[in-house]
């Protein structure tokens, strides 16, 4: 029953519109993730682990953060009062439900199907009547957020996230509808889709606003494609154009909170031509601007958003595919600034940058665009969660130090977790597309599919592979009946030695092994398009196509306007970007160096990570004495693991690009030696050790940061050289800032004064203080205090060492 309504759905809809009319659409469309099922030990595994843990534990952790609750107290149902850190928690719950609803497509749950019933009801009976939904101020009174503003829409170019709710809800009540057939949640949606369209646009009395965060441009576009209703589509596109407008922002400012770059607001979308501002935000716009560009032939957005891809595939993009390289307004940096250490990547902007990257594939027809979604998908997401579904990362730093980074059960705000629960079930839908041509296979991985033709024929397609561990990869096609279309087999830039399609990563190492295709046993000579091997031929049922991947071990450079990773390499394996960890090195990997004549041999490990490829090599070692006295090279084994599946063994040293010269570590030694003693900051343990007190002060948690609010202050005691002119370094975010001003103390001896000031993008920032000998002269130790000043904040403080003065 569930495939007939699917198959009616598809064909027209069954909702009421005003303006129904023959669609403009992309010329290359992807097959829905309902006709396309996973039978591999790669993602199958995953998203059943979404299904049976992640959902579960998403909805429950919204229950307990009162997310839920909130829905009921807006609608009357229970007293209380707004309970949730932020506006937009609303959004959570919603996407979440996204996720649940695609789980629902593939697979029957009753109780799920229930709870979902009940979910609906409660935002049904908290929509206001003319179809205003935004639970902190439907709720009101004194727990109405601030962030909202005192009447609707006032702060929806800032913070208040008002249409950024409600586009996730279209979008979840859009799944929804498609998966259960049920109206209920698809009418809420309209009703609040009908208040936005008589509220904004260009008409005299209308507002014009440029939502704070883009989303609710997708949803649009999501409940026109539903509906027909070409209301919701134009209003998409008038959300766009209002950017660029707004006439209180300094254009000039190098602020992107002044100037509006944060928001994507500094110039007219058609205008633009680098990704700046917040990351999140800026891959949704991209997104949406990438469908109007289809569904209203609109040329100018086919410019603006291939000549913004070009920027951030060129420029902006880690080799994980992640992008947003700072934590200052988890945002955009400069072009070429991809630090490591405090690299952002957030995991939302990885899952933003994969539904980009599909949709202009759909727009353009190349295999680039599936080359960067492939490389976010298994490095960059994939890394946002823990392989028991239980624990996310918000931030993804290609680099830690013996702090480490641990994933956490949820945040404050929580839409990486959200956003995964709907994600991964999505993944299916990314696999194959059609055209008037034939069918596309853009991602390898075992399935069988049921595809619809251009023509309306319906084929059969299973693939039997071990990719992404192997490259052989054997599909079965089966038509109906004999009949002629061409079959696209996607030839990733990484077996062309063309890790991204630009100059911002190249191979070291050629890679000389060619791609074999075969059909029935007999090789092809097929041509290439626009990265596809077109297979052009009349198929019959039972047809097998066979197609061999060359897997060789490859070592990137970065483009030498890379700061951070020059005389550096990283190593990948077909789509897969790898990184060394602690727990596989004798517990430090910071002190290895990797050459491009270093060859590495592959070493199945199927207990491992739930079954992974491991590569092993030797390569030199940079060690050093006891006393940092002799420092010299040595030989010594280095395993590699996926990138994605760091961070399950505990905390500890890990990098994904390693130094290609001996003389960069040795240097390094040379200074670690100078050490007298270390912090590791908002690590217990260690603060312990160092007697840490304090007053008003606050931790970000295990290895993160220390601070003192309003005044107060903290302290360690701290090892000195009693014989040695000693220096304290401490160690800030550059992207801390504002009414940050406090004094250091050493013995309760003021030695410096420091006011932070945030910068542009993220790094660490040293900064050494030199202590007077008296301090320190015949002593062990000395207690270093770090003291707010009336009203101001102390720290962060990321870092806190010892160390003996350069002679």
């Amino acid at each position: 029953m569930k495939k007939i309504f699917l198959a009616i759905w598809a064909i027209g809809s069954l909702c009421a519109c005003e303006t129904i009319e023959e669609k403009v659409d992309y010329t290359y469309k992807e097959v829905p993730f309902t006709d396309v099922h996973f039978t591999d030990n790669f993602w199958l595994p995953r998203i059943e682990t979404i299904r049976n843990v992640t959902v579960p534990f998403a909805f429950r952790k919204c229950e307990e953060t009162h997310r839920i609750d909130n829905f009921a107290v807006a609608a009357g149902i229970k007293e209380g009062k707004f309970n949730s850190p932020y506006p937009f928690d609303d959004s959570d719950v919603y996407k979440i439900m996204e996720g649940a609803s695609y789980l629902l497509a593939v697979k029957e749950d009753n109780g799920l199907d229930a709870y979902m019933d009940s979910l609906i009801s409660l935002i049904g009976a908290a929509q206001e009547p003319d179809g205003y939904l935004y639970t902190t101020r439907t709720i009101g009174g004194s727990s109405i957020h601030p962030w909202a503003g005192k009447k609707r829409w006032e702060n929806e170019r800032d913070n208040s996230h008002e249409l950024y709710n409600v586009g996730h809800m279209y979008e979840a009540a859009v799944a929804h509808y498609q998966a259960t057939g049920k109206r209920d949640f698809l009418d809420i949606a309209i009703k609040s889709a009908d208040l936005l369209c008589n509220t904004f646009g260009p008409e005299e009395g209308k507002l014009t606003v440029a939502p704070g965060h883009q989303e609710v441009e997708i949803g649009l576009v999501k409940l026109y494609r539903a509906t027909g209703d070409r209301r919701y589509l134009d209003l998409s596109k008038f959300f766009l154009d209002a950017r660029g407008k707004y006439d209180k922002y300094d254009r000039n400012s190098k602020d992107q909170f002044r100037s509006g770059a944060y928001w994507q607001d500094h110039k007219a979308v058609i205008d633009q031509d680098e990704a700046v501002g917040h990351a999140v935000r800026a891959a949704y716009m991209y997104s949406a601007m990438t469908d109007v560009a289809a569904l209203r032939n609109e040329q100018t957005y086919r410019v603006a958003v291939d000549n913004l891809w070009d920027n951030v595939t060129g420029k902006k993009m880690y080799i994980t595919g992640g992008i947003g390289s700072t934590r200052h307004g988890e945002a955009f940096g400069k072009n070429y600034e991809l630090p490591n250490s405090t690299a952002y990547c957030e995991t939302c902007a990885s899952i933003a940058n994969c539904m980009w990257n599909l949709r202009m594939f759909m727009l353009h027809g190349d295999a680039k665009y599936i080359d960067v979604l492939e490389r976010s998908l298994y490095n960059a997401v994939l890394s946002g969660i823990s392989l028991d579904g239980k624990e996310f990362f918000y931030p993804n730093v290609l680099s830690c130090d013996e702090n480490g980074a641990e994933r956490s059960e949820w945040f404050n705000c929580s839409c990486c977790p959200s956003n995964l629960s709907r994600f991964v079930p999505s993944i299916p839908g990314y696999v194959y597309a059609t055209s008037d041509a034939g069918v596309y296979v853009n991602l390898y991985g075992a399935n069988q599919a049921g595809i619809t033709l251009g023509n309306g024929k319906r084929i059969d397609m299973s693939q039997k592979t071990s990719y992404p561990w192997e490259g052989n990869i054997e599909l079965t096609v089966t038509p109906e009946s004999k009949q002629e279309f061409s079959i696209m087999l996607r030839i990733p830039g990484w077996v062309d030695n063309r890790p991204v399609p630009s100059d911002l990563y190249t191979y070291m190492n050629a890679d000389e092994k060619k791609i074999v295709i075969k059909i029935n046993g007999e090789v092809q000579n097929a041509p290439i398009e626009k990265g596809y091997a077109v297979l052009a031929r009349k198929w019959e049922p039972g047809d097998v196509i066979q197609l061999t991947l060359p897997m060789e071990v490859h070592k990137n450079k970065a483009n030498d306007k890379v700061e951070a990773d020059i005389n550096h390499l990283s190593v990948e394996r077909g789509p897969i970007v790898y990184c060394a960890e602690f727990a596989d090195n004798n517990g430090a990997v910071l002190n290895y160096v990797l050459k491009s004549g270093d060859e590495f041999a592959v070493s199945p490990a199927p207990a491992l990570f739930d079954g992974v490829n491991l590569l092993k090599g030797h390569v030199d070692r940079v060690v050093a004495d006891k006393n940092y006295e002799v420092i010299k090279s040595v030989k010594d084994s280095l395993t590699l693991i996926p990138y994605y599946a760091r961070s399950h063994r505990g905390n500890g040293e890990m990098t994904v690009w390693f130094p290609s010269d001996d003389n960069i570590l040795k240097k390094q030694l040379v200074e670690r030696g100078r050490i007298t003693d270390k912090v590791i900051i908002g690590k217990k343990s260690s603060e312990d050790e160092h007697q840490m007190k304090g007053v008003s002060t606050n931790t970000g948690g295990p290895n993160t940061w220390r601070d003192a609010s309003n005044g107060g202050w903290f302290s360690y005691t701290v090892a000195v050289n009693p014989d040695k002119q000693m220096e304290l370094v401490l160690t800030y975010s550059s992207t801390d800032g504002g009414n940050r001003e406090f004094e250091i103390l050493v013995d309760n001896k003021k030695i410096a004064e420091q006011k932070l000031r945030a910068e542009t993008f993220s790094a660490w920032i040293d900064k050494v203080y030199p202590i007077p000998f008296e301090l320190t002269k015949g002593k062990k130790t000395v207690t270093v205090k770090v003291q707010a000043l009336p009203g101001k904040i102390a720290g962060g403080v990321f870092g806190l060492r010892t160390q003996k003065q350069k002679d």
